[in-house]
């Protein structure tokens, strides 16, 4: 196993701890994981982990609640539509109660 697949399956195992109906982001997750800067690796890692159906990659935002990975879901508003489901609300791409959803690793 590469570097970098040692690092996404760390972000995975942080990512299936995210409890229903919360949402953190790829910044937490990284400092969580004592690699602070690397936000946007996160960010690579959730894009990679659409094969694998036990990370809710949905749950994972930017640091201002705005779903920046959502063209990477499959349909047009599915990202949208997971968090909605689990009590998200959404407003022009961003999680409006997402202070509220927040959920620290």
């Amino acid at each position: 196993m590469d570097k970098n697949e040692n690092f996404f399956e760390r972000v995975y195992q942080i990512a299936r701890l995210i409890p229903y109906g919360r949402v953190t982001s790829y910044g937490a997750i990284a400092r969580h994981l004592g690699s602070g800067r690397s936000a946007r690796m996160v960010g690579w890692a959730m894009n990679a982990s659409h094969g694998l159906e036990d990370v809710p990659a949905h749950r994972v935002v930017n640091s201002k609640g705005i779903l920046t990975g959502k063209h990477h879901f499959e349909g047009t508003n599915l990202m949208q539509q997971l968090l909605e489901s689990e009590g998200a609300v959404i407003e022009n791409n961003q999680i409006v109660n997402f202070k509220e959803l927040y959920w620290e690793p």
